[in-house]
């Protein structure tokens, strides 16, 4: 019997056959399915992984001549530059403030129009509320920071408003005080409308049934919105908090170097941006490539984090 056992398990395909056989199964079934992901692979391995061999600058003293490998090596002494510098502390808080402040009141933002938009009965106001709200993200951001720029200078719309509380009518971004303010309110007013379809789309998929049940048993609108509607869309809402969080410490540099001044670098100076200057405008290749690493594994700890409380909290996670 032994012998018999020993035989059939000499016959069984090894592990890494099966799965070879399984993946060719698979493969001729839905060969066409595996086409269509060859370029979304590619365009990940050419401008997301290949780049990952310049990250090499950072433990270098680049320069173009002698290029990455040729360049000498200075280990971690970029990083200690940028840890002892007096810019540190500086974009570091401006990073956080503005990422934590854009989080609290931008990330929200986009649920509450989408509950909003789900109580609207009439599909004609509805389609008029969602395409007056989608239309600024569609804007160019050159315009919109031209706009922004336009309406809180000294004789914009905005500032003359203010005026008539009291304000001075200095021109509200040569203000440092006011620069975060503005950044997350143009922030909510760009993206809010963009980011509210995937909770409308999530919001479909709420079983209709429930609320039939709750209005039999007499339940509120409001009842049945913080009842059934928030707990029906709440793993949608967990996954994006997770991707937001992946990306607490990516603050777009764009934006803030469209607004921000020499005056309001107290304030406005954030790692991205800090980057831009030292990297492309004071050529610090290793440096700022060493500013920008530091950004990346900053954010990648947040993620993971934001995932693993993800999972022990809500049962909804990336991986």
């Amino acid at each position: 019997m032994a012998n018999a056992q020993a035989a059939l398990g000499s016959k069984r395909p090894a592990g890494g056959a099966v799965r070879r056989n399984r993946f060719a199964r698979d493969f001729g079934v839905n060969k066409y399915l595996y086409l269509m992901m060859v370029p979304v692979i590619a365009y990940y391995v050419v401008f997301h992984y290949a780049p990952m061999y310049g990250a090499l600058i950072a433990f270098k003293n680049y320069t173009p001549i002698k290029g990455i490998l040729g360049s000498d090596w200075v280990g971690l002494e970029n990083f200690s530059d940028f840890f002892h510098s007096y810019y540190f502390w500086r974009i570091l808080k401006n990073t956080i403030l503005i990422s934590v402040y854009t989080l609290l009141f931008e990330f929200p933002a986009p649920i509450l129009l989408a509950l909003l938009l789900n109580e609207i009965r009439s599909k004609a106001f509805r389609r008029a509320a969602q395409t007056v709200t989608y239309m600024p993200y569609f804007i160019s951001l050159v315009v919109v920071c031209g706009i922004i720029t336009d309406f809180t200078n000294s004789d914009g719309v905005i500032n003359h408003l203010f005026t008539l509380f009291g304000y001075d009518g200095q021109a509200m971004l040569q203000k440092p005080g006011l620069f975060r303010p503005i950044y997350v309110l143009s922030e909510i007013w760009q993206h809010v409308g963009w980011e509210s379809i995937i909770y409308v789309a999530a919001l479909m998929n709420v079983d209709q049934e429930q609320y039939e049940a709750a209005r039999m048993d007499g339940a509120s609108r409001l009842k049945q919105m913080f009842y059934i509607t928030l707990p029906g869309i709440m793993p949608t809402i967990a996954i994006m908090l997770i991707l937001r969080m992946g990306n607490l410490m990516n603050v777009g540099f764009e934006k803030i170097i469209l607004l921000y001044n020499p005056g309001t670098y107290d304030t406005a100076d954030v790692i991205s941006s800090f980057v831009y200057r030292k990297g492309l405008l004071e050529f610090g290749w290793s440096y700022s490539s060493a500013v920008g690493l530091f950004n990346s594994v900053i954010n990648l700890a947040l993620l993971i984090t934001a995932n693993a409380v993800s999972r022990r909290v809500n049962n909804s996670s990336l991986w």
